[in-house]
């Protein structure tokens, strides 16, 4: 008796997973919009990929690889510069291009198929919000394809994908993080505001001074451990300008007229951008292709590095900077699957809509007519609350951003080092900067175009 009620258990969510968006008559769906569980179950497949990609870099999996085709094709011998490492250790790295080339792809596709999508009555809409074991074996089918694409210039081809679409996440990262820290400096000072006291107030404020704190302990420890005397100069190039940079715009952000026009900004958010812009200052810096300048090149191979040959891989691939920025692009990819900002700015840059008070009484209405039923109810009938290819495009971009975390933004087809070239520094660099110069064009915009409204 048991066992067939878990089998119907099973089947109603089997529904669920093949039915349309609103899922009514499926008792294993919470209840909540079906926009924002679209967009976490697609997220889920991202993190699903990640996952799968992270266990491609475990020993037992690299040596399983061999048998595929397109492994150390032409290579019948190892090179090796500086450290004992072999082609079966570049395995790992290889099968990530080509897992992360197949989620790039899935969502590429629903980027080109969801183009134009303006409300759920749209056909193309049901396919977004349902069918989701279909969408799953698509998904498998592509990346069981996408192993058995020979090498030859792929691997070139798809890191410089991997390094213009990292580029563009982390420019993305930095917008979500500006606008995770306007929502919270709003939220706390208006709780400051109704419930008169300076408890939020003091929250702000030791969080402000928290990231401010980091950020001088990193650029600290940056000084400390990427640079020499004498020599590591880009290092304190960057290092330097990224700090005066930092300093800027936290003036800017507190200036009366700045203050004036934009109410809520506030050094918190300026502190947030600091600290990210010190975190991508240090991703930077650990691809510097001179041992001298960089503690992370994998020519400084320890007793735990050693490669064992065939027979086994010892290899550490992880450093703290990879670590750090895996954990970010979880959290950031999470929250562009929640995320629902009161921010004109960011909606407008994000493609999202803004949620008017008529809009919000209506879908409350409907959450609580869903909850007597336990099921996810449609909140996009009269239009969509996100743009469906913007969505799948920044899962496209996270797919490369992810791709060239794991692999250490090493490059393919220099097969005998096992470090990054300058390449992956400057995209890195390059990205904070842009990224400083977006934060301070949301906070002078309104200033210098004042006929538009920026509330």
């Amino acid at each position: 008796m048991g066992a067939c009620l878990g089998a119907c258990s099973l089947l109603s969510c089997a529904s669920c997973l093949c039915g349309s968006a609103p899922c009514i008559l499926c008792s294993c769906c919470p209840s909540s919009r079906n926009s924002t569980v679209s967009r976490l179950v697609f997220t889920s497949f991202l993190l699903l990929g990640v996952l799968v990609s992270i266990i491609m870099l475990s020993p037992g999996v690299e040596s399983q690889l061999h048998k595929l085709p397109w492994v150390c094709e032409g290579a019948e011998t190892p090179s090796i510069l500086q450290g004992h490492i072999d082609c079966g250790s570049l395995l790992g790295f290889r099968a990530i291009y080509r897992m992360c080339f197949a989620t790039a792809a899935f969502f590429f596709l629903f980027t080109l198929l969801m183009v134009c999508v303006r409300s759920s009555r749209d056909p193309r809409a049901a396919i977004q919000n349902g069918f989701w074991f279909f969408k799953f074996l698509v998904l498998v089918g592509i990346t069981v394809g996408a192993f058995y694409i020979p090498d030859g210039s792929f691997s070139k081809i798809w890191f410089y994908f991997g390094v213009v679409g990292s580029f563009l996440f982390i420019l993305i990262q930095l917008l979500l993080l500006i606008d995770f820290a306007h929502s919270w400096n709003q939220q706390w000072l208006g709780k400051a505001e109704e419930r008169d006291s300076r408890a939020w107030y003091a929250g702000l404020f030791l969080f402000t001074l928290l990231f401010y704190a980091l950020s001088i302990a990193a650029v600290t420890l940056l000084f400390i451990y990427y640079t020499h005397p004498g020599t590591c100069q880009e290092g304190k190039i960057f290092i330097s300008l990224n700090l005066v940079f930092c300093v800027c715009v936290s003036i800017v952000a507190v200036l009366p007229k700045v203050q004036e026009a934009q109410p809520n900004s506030g050094l918190l958010q300026a502190s947030v951008v600091t600290l990210y812009t010190m975190f991508v200052t240090w991703s930077a810096l650990s691809n510097v292709p001179d041992q001298k300048c960089n503690p992370h090149l994998l020519t400084q191979l320890s007793n735990e590095t050693m490669l064992a040959g065939p027979e086994g891989y010892e290899t550490q691939w992880w450093d703290a900077p990879s670590i750090v920025g895996l954990v970010i692009f979880i959290l950031c990819t999470l929250f562009i699957s929640v995320r629902s900002s009161d921010h004109r700015q960011v909606n407008s840059l994000m493609q999202t809509e803004d949620c008017s008070i008529a809009l919000e009484a209506t879908q409350q209405q409907q959450q609580q007519a869903a909850a007597c039923e336990s099921r996810v109810f449609d909140n996009e009938q009269d239009g969509v609350t996100y743009s469906y290819s913007f969505f799948h495009f920044c899962l496209v971009l996270a797919s490369l951003h992810i791709m060239m975390t794991l692999t250490n933004w090493y490059r393919p087809d220099e097969m005998h080092r096992m470090i990054s070239t300058w390449t992956a520094v400057w995209v890195k660099i390059c990205a904070g900067w842009a990224g400083l110069f977006l934060y301070l064009w949301t906070l002078v915009a309104p200033l210098l175009l004042p006929n538009r409204d920026f509330s």
